[in-house]
């Protein structure tokens, strides 16, 4: 089902890591960008768990380049610095710090005037994206709109979920964007158990089509 966006006053996505934001979103934050609509980005976990044997890169070192790795990525999106807030908890252990996520996301997860909420599936493979969308299902709506988006596995197919589709002008620049997040795409290469994005998930994120899920809670 095709997806029409609409022109919110303000698009607040929420992501688990530093990376999630583009994956999921990187069209629709840039459609909506060029629209003039105000877009904030919420970062909810530090990112330091994707190489935590890394000799080269300990985990301070890989925190801040994951940091500038979002920031340079949404910049390209016409999406300033202080448009983005990173609450710093724990990548790979969120679910300890529940209670902080969720107090964190109501801080910010609040309607100004028509806004659009767009946070991971609650169906995720990955388990800190569970946790934020249950974090995020335990707000309350006053007003939002509320969807959610697919990343792991790459490339599913979503029951229910509506379709922004892409240009290949526009599959292109996601695939750029994608491929900035260096630290996850192969450019740390001395951590056997590391995690690097294989050539076909990246391919999959940045396939035809951004898919969404309206939340009705």
């Amino acid at each position: 089902m095709k997806f029409r966006l609409g022109t919110p006053r303000r698009l607040l996505v929420v992501a688990p890591h530093p990376d999630d934001e583009t994956i999921g979103a990187h069209t629709m934050m840039t459609r909506l960008r060029r629209r003039g609509v105000r877009i904030h980005v919420i970062v909810v976990t530090d990112g330091a768990a994707s190489h935590p044997s890394s000799p080269s890169w300990p985990r301070q070192r890989l925190v801040a380049e994951r940091r500038r790795e979002s920031r340079r990525a949404l910049r390209q999106m016409g999406v300033a610095a202080d448009a983005v807030t990173f609450l710093d908890l724990p990548d790979g252990r969120l679910h300890t710090r529940a209670g902080a996520a969720r107090r964190g996301l109501a801080q910010l997860v609040v309607n100004r005037g028509s806004t659009l909420v767009v946070s991971p599936s609650p169906h995720d493979d990955h388990p800190d994206h569970r946790t934020v969308a249950a974090c995020m299902d335990a707000l309350p709506r006053h007003g939002l709109r509320k969807l959610t988006y697919p990343v792991w596995p790459a490339g599913q197919k979503v029951a229910g979920a509506r379709a922004l589709y892409l240009t290949g002008q526009e599959r292109l620049a996601k695939r750029c964007a994608i491929r900035r997040y260096r630290t996850q795409t192969g450019q740390i290469t001395d951590d056997p158990a590391g995690f690097a994005m294989t050539v076909g998930q990246i391919a999959a994120f940045a396939g035809p089509r951004e898919l969404f899920v309206e939340r009705r809670r």
